[in-house]
């Protein structure tokens, strides 16, 4: 059996290389099959913005999004092959181990494992960007109250902030300067390069404000909201850690059986690891994990400010 998976290795890189399956076209094609546009009727719905997506394309260009916004996108061809080599992975292993009840549940458990590590590595980077943006702000505000000019307050204030929101702030300033003077045209391109409510909300009352100046005390409860979420995540952390905690306790709890069962009785383990039934078991079991994990990350994630 081990020679047979080995041959359809081979077989696989062989058909690969034959018929000239690059990273990039295989991460291109996979988006294509996700939203196929067979009618113009499709297209046009795709230019007005009204066909609904695929879900996981959604998941997969949020992810590619948040990439190029971080100067990594060529790290997502990477994840995109990574997670299909160790789909095949997992199919193979459950061949291996003469389980094809796990079949399902270890090709998906493994091919999430590329996008489970990039998505932890972005959600520590927007944890970052959200507090620099409370920061950056604040200040700005400030000044803006101070002076009445907007491009004068992120002039003063430019040296302080960090990236990537500097050069973010930067364009803003060039653009009001040197490429036009309409500011309101400057802050609606503004409020497109940060994918954030609160931001955004900041941004529509800065608009606001260069019709009216009175307006300019509402920025600062605006500001606020960035320093409310984060003080509430603060203290939702714990119960969630805490929650998490237990789930993989359980997890634990259901897999370590297995070698206890060995050293219990060894006419059970066997019939468990062995029989068709006892393979079956493990497949609900794999996949009851897997399924419970998704709601576990889903569920336990820091929540987002909604308008």
């Amino acid at each position: 059996m081990i020679l047979q998976v080995i041959a359809s290795v081979f077989l696989i890189i062989a058909i690969a290389a034959l018929f000239g399956l690059t990273p990039e076209r295989i991460t291109n094609d996979l988006m294509s099959l996700m939203t196929p546009n067979d009618t113009m009727r499709d297209k046009a719905r795709n230019i007005r913005g009204n066909k609904k997506k695929h879900g996981l394309y959604r998941v997969l260009v949020n992810i590619k999004g948040a990439l190029t916004s971080t100067g990594k996108s060529k790290q997502f061809t990477i994840v995109i092959c990574a997670s299909l080599a160790l789909f095949a992975a997992g199919i193979i292993l459950s061949i291996l181990i003469d389980n094809l009840f796990l079949m399902p549940v270890l090709s998906v458990a493994f091919a999430l494992i590329p996008f489970i590590y990039i998505t932890n590595t972005l959600s520590y980077y927007e944890k970052q960007t959200k507090e620099e943006l409370e920061t950056a702000l604040s200040i700005i505000t400030t000044s803006y109250e101070r002076c009445d000019d907007i491009v004068q307050a992120v002039r003063e204030n430019i040296q302080y902030i960090k990236p990537p929101l500097k050069e973010v702030f930067m364009a803003f300033e060039g653009e009001a300067t040197a490429v036009s003077s309409n500011i309101k045209r400057a802050l609606l391109s503004l409020r497109e390069k940060v994918d954030n409510e609160i931001f955004k909300e900041w941004v529509d009352t800065l608009i606001v404000c260069q019709d009216d100046r009175t307006l300019k005390d509402t920025l600062q409860p605006v500001v606020q909201k960035l320093a409310d979420v984060r003080i509430v995540n603060s203290e939702l952390s714990t119960m969630l850690a805490s929650a998490r905690n237990e789930y993989l306790m359980m997890v634990a709890l259901v897999v370590g059986n297995v070698p206890l069962l060995y050293l219990l009785n060894k006419d059970w383990f066997h019939t468990l690891l062995f029989s068709t039934p006892g393979k079956a078991v493990c497949g609900i079991c794999g996949l009851v994990i897997l399924v419970t994990a998704m709601f576990m990350k889903k569920f336990t994630k820091p929540i987002e400010y909604k308008r």
